[in-house]
């Protein structure tokens, strides 16, 4: 596949809301490549409207780190908390009182 043209990162605009590089196309379009296709060792940009691509020139130690994927960190706190919150409610309270209080809260 042909490369229409080698362009230096710093030559590319930089969405950080999206993590989206994109650069202006001849066509009127423009190309685009995510932040983390570049981290993934892609460099080839391409236009959604036309056959042209892209060679990003770019090191990887210039690049803006990934963020982290907070639901997945969120999700799992929120597990262990849950978790934490159920082994406190049987360690403090005897098992026939626990029982009553799981099948009130049920009945509510």
């Amino acid at each position: 596949m042909s490369i229409y043209e080698e362009v230096e990162i710093e030559d590319l605009d930089y969405d950080p809301i999206k993590q989206i590089y994109t650069y202006p196309c001849p066509c009127g379009d423009k190309f685009s490549i995510s932040l983390e296709a570049l981290w993934d060792g892609e460099d080839i940009a391409t236009c959604p409207s036309c056959t042209l691509r892209i060679e990003i020139i770019y090191d990887e130690e210039d690049l803006p780190p990934l963020p982290d994927d907070d639901d997945d960190d969120e999700s799992e706190k929120n597990e262990e908390k849950k978790k934490g919150i159920e082994d406190d409610i049987a360690g403090n309270i005897d098992e026939g009182l626990a029982g009553v209080i799981k099948k009130s809260l049920i009945v509510k």
